[in-house]
């Protein structure tokens, strides 16, 4: 049997990309079809560059940190991807990777991560964020963009045989948008990596990529009214210098930091605040396999990895308020945190359950 894995691209190493490297080591004979990769990216993966296809665009000049700004063809990009040898196509998607040509002889698999945020249900929040919600002309090109992808992404999603969702509230979304059913299958996280027997101290962490939907800032925010308590935040991205700002004495920003500092702060934190709206959201199950209970926002893929009062607690209004109530209410309950208990629910969202769960769904649609 021949398979072709299809990312969107490989570019940057998130939650995305390391669900596709995973995919990538349950099938190691694929071949790989994306529309620009970054060679350093693909090295973490454990992606060898031979085995990769790509677009055009990866030839052109500044590709790889620009490639976004050509949004206005990747339908017609992935298009070109001639499929044909292949028996198997599974696409790793969260915008255009799921609208490749197949034939009826061949079986269509998409994990999605989301149908393309940007174009439905993030659409207003882009405007706004970008400065494009206005009839200018640049802003009314945007808008056609995002009208005309609209029309495909519906019109390709019947294009695949079977979807599986990152977590149920994708799942939601993915029959909102394509009024199609999906089986979710959680992403893996390498739970095995992290140590949950080191002793807590006193202070709490986050980190997350510095942009306006992690909510970063509504955390430093509360911290900063809270100065008895310690923050530690690590990550950057575009809203630093606006979080730095947001700071207090108590608060640590220490920006970048390999996994290793990652790592040995969330083993060490005694809980991890966690405010964004997440389609699934890897970092709270990585701290609950450190033993380390999540305070997150309760919303999204959240509800499906933190059980509450069990492995951690839920606010529900995105603001600095909500979450300093949060802060308080888990330091009267604190005792009632099990560190053994926290870890085995972690384990649910392991590598091994993926692969596993991954294998069965495929082998039963193949069969």
């Amino acid at each position: 049997m021949k398979i072709a894995l299809i990312q969107d691209w490989l570019t940057e190493l998130g939650g995305a990309e390391k669900v596709f490297a995973e995919l990538y080591k349950i099938y190691p004979e694929a071949d790989i079809f994306t529309i620009v990769y970054n060679e350093e990216v693909l090295n973490k993966l454990g992606i060898p560059k031979e085995k990769v296809k790509t677009s055009f665009i990866q030839k052109l000049p500044f590709a790889q940190k620009f490639y976004r700004n050509f949004l206005p063809i990747f339908s017609k990009v992935v298009e070109d991807f001639d499929l044909t040898p292949y028996d198997l196509i599974i696409s790793s998607s969260y915008c255009v990777a799921k609208g490749v040509l197949t034939n009826a002889n061949q079986t269509h698999i998409c994990y999605c991560h989301s149908p393309v945020r940007y174009a439905w249900d993030l659409y207003q929040q882009y405007l706004n964020e970008s400065n494009l919600n206005n009839e200018g002309p640049k802003g009314r090109l945007v808008k056609n963009v995002l009208h005309d992808l609209r029309i495909w992404d519906v019109a390709s999603s019947n294009r695949v045989d079977h979807f599986i969702s990152n977590s149920n509230y994708i799942a939601k979304r993915i029959f909102k948008v394509y009024r199609r059913e999906a089986t979710t299958i959680y992403p893996p996280v390498a739970v095995s990596d992290f140590n949950p027997t080191r002793p807590k101290e006193d202070f709490y962490f986050t980190c997350s990529r510095m942009v306006p939907y992690k909510k970063i800032d509504i955390i430093v925010d509360a911290f900063r009214n809270m100065p008895d308590k310690k923050l530690i935040v690590i990550g950057t991205g575009p809203d630093m210098n606006k979080i730095q700002k947001l700071k207090g004495s108590n608060v640590e920003i220490l920006g970048y930091q390999p996994f290793s500092v990652l790592k040995d702060y969330m083993e060490r934190a005694k809980a991890f605040v966690f405010a964004a709206e997440e389609d699934f959201g890897i970092t709270p199950v990585e701290a609950q396999a450190c033993g380390t209970p999540v305070i997150a926002y309760g919303k999204g893929g959240a509800l499906e990895t933190v059980v509450d009062k069990h492995t951690g607690i839920f606010f529900y209004d995105q603001t600095a308020l909500a979450i300093a109530h949060a802060v308080h209410e888990f330091e009267q309950i604190e005792a009632l945190f099990e560190r053994e208990k926290i870890v085995v629910h972690a384990r649910k969202f392991s590598t091994e359950n993926f692969t596993g769960k991954i294998l069965d769904f495929i082998s039963s649609k193949m069969a």
